[in-house]
């Protein structure tokens, strides 16, 4: 058994009840093992199964109360993964689905992800299974103020920085930054994604789906191709998957689907300008369900189902696959169906959303594919400028900031692609990102000694 095998099987002894844990382990381990004979010192530090195991797993109760006057509780997680090139960092998910497998995982990915982006950020991810929807504005605050009574004592400007993930918007982190200022008696830059009043950075709700149909961009170049004219599929209906709709509509691409947890639209007109922002408006300020884009715009509205079931069922041609919803989203049959309907890209804006099978399919059948630790990495990229701001209290203007993303989502692409060449894989952008991000972490880890 090779070295990266008995780090996948300890994994899977210790922790047996964490299946999303052990996809994206097994995901990243597997196509490390060109790595073992490359660079042995790796091997003799037993740097492989150190980074699979976190640095520190924090478990906490958070009691709150609702409108009712009754007394709630949730369970609240900060799993700190990995520190090695810089302060902790990665989004915070509230969500009913929310468990320590799941944090783990995308405490895990969040490592790679951010050693990508050329920025000093080390992997942190956190959260609760608690779900703001359906709750009043004041149960949400009272949540995240009680959430924070026990995540501020883990977290600092120079130790952890949280940001959003689902179910954490602009709404969350002021709450969550507004009683950490109050407890601490501090103003600094903790969190990202803030408000641009009290510290936040021009592009940073735009900056993942941006980042995305950049880095999509780029791998469509690969081949000579563009946006221009071609039928996109997004999945979701948050901030990812918003922005990500602008952005194609700016490159001359026709984004045709949308979804929610209840269900998917299809609008083979396209979700113009004036489209997008309706859906903005629906979901950011009145935090309706994407069912009623359809009801306003006569579409057609499939409940129950997601857009890859829909893009299956219906046979609908698509060009070019974002899914920016959530993990294991598209399984084999819906892989094999982007590829009967005729898609030639798949750029992931969420974590881990095509499970292992699915990619095994886009593989071998050529397509562009990419993971969403390379292409939905311009959100914490941003969220790193974000850091630089409030380091230097400075405000760089939205061009500037832009033109940065940019730069990074280009240089990003450009490591994937000659990293996958310089170990023989060319063209495989799973290993071009994993291995790039694995040897930056893992050259610090080795450079520290055994701590």
């Amino acid at each position: 058994m090779s070295v990266i095998q008995e780090v996948i099987a300890k994994v899977k002894q210790i922790d047996p009840d964490q299946p999303e844990f052990h996809q994206a382990v097994e995901e990243v381990m597997e196509t490390l093992e060109p790595t073992t004979k490359r660079h042995p010192e790796f091997v003799k530090a037993n740097i492989y199964e150190r980074i699979v195991e976190p640095e520190r797993s924090v478990i906490f109760r958070v009691p709150w109360v609702d409108e009712k006057g009754n007394v709630r509780v949730n369970r609240g997680f900060r799993i700190q993964f990995n520190n090695a090139i810089g302060p902790f960092k990665g989004g915070l998910r509230f969500h009913a689905s929310v468990n320590l497998g799941i944090i783990k995982f995308l405490g895990f990915e969040q490592t790679f992800n951010n050693a990508l982006t050329t920025l000093p950020m080390g992997g942190a991810k956190g959260g609760s299974d608690f779900d703001p929807k359906g709750k009043s504005d004041g149960e949400v605050m009272r949540f995240c103020q009680a959430f924070m009574r026990e995540l501020f004592r883990h977290i600092g400007p120079e130790t952890d920085v949280p940001a959003g993930d689902i179910g954490v918007g602009g709404r969350e982190i002021g709450y969550l930054y507004g009683y950490y200022k109050k407890i601490r008696n501090e103003h600094t830059g903790v969190l990202t994604g803030k408000g641009l009043e009290y510290g936040g950075s021009v592009i940073r709700p735009e900056a993942t789906g941006y980042g995305t149909t950049y880095f999509a961009a780029e791998m469509l170049a690969t081949r000579g191709l563009d946006f221009k004219g071609k039928i996109v599929a997004v999945s979701g209906a948050g901030n990812v998957a918003q922005y990500a709709v602008e952005k194609v509509n700016q490159l001359g691409g026709k984004v045709i689907t949308l979804c929610d947890s209840s269900a998917t639209v299809v609008d083979e007109q396209g979700i113009d300008a004036k489209k997008c922002r309706y859906v903005m408006e629906l979901k950011n300020v009145k935090r309706g369900r994407i069912k009623e884009y359809a009801d306003k715009y006569n579409t057609a509205c499939f409940e129950g189902a997601s857009v890859w079931d829909v893009i299956r069922d219906q046979g609908i041609k698509v060009d070019i696959a974002m899914p920016s919803a959530t993990q294991n989203e598209i399984d084999a049959s819906h892989a094999a169906s982007l590829v009967k309907n005729g898609c030639i890209c798949v750029a992931e804006g969420a974590n881990m959303p095509s499970t292992p099978d699915a990619v095994k399919i886009f593989q071998e059948n050529n397509m562009l594919y990419a993971p969403g630790k390379a292409v939905n990495a311009g959100g914490v990229a941003t969220s790193g400028l974000e850091m630089s701001q409030n380091s230097m209290k400075l405000t760089w203007t939205r061009e500037e900031v832009d033109k940065r993303l940019l730069i990074i989502m280009k240089s990003i692409h450009k490591a994937c692609v000659e990293t996958a060449e310089t170990y023989g894989k060319k063209g495989d952008y799973v290993t071009g990102a994993n291995i790039a991000g694995f040897i930056k972490v893992a050259n610090a880890m080795l450079a520290y000694g055994v701590v």
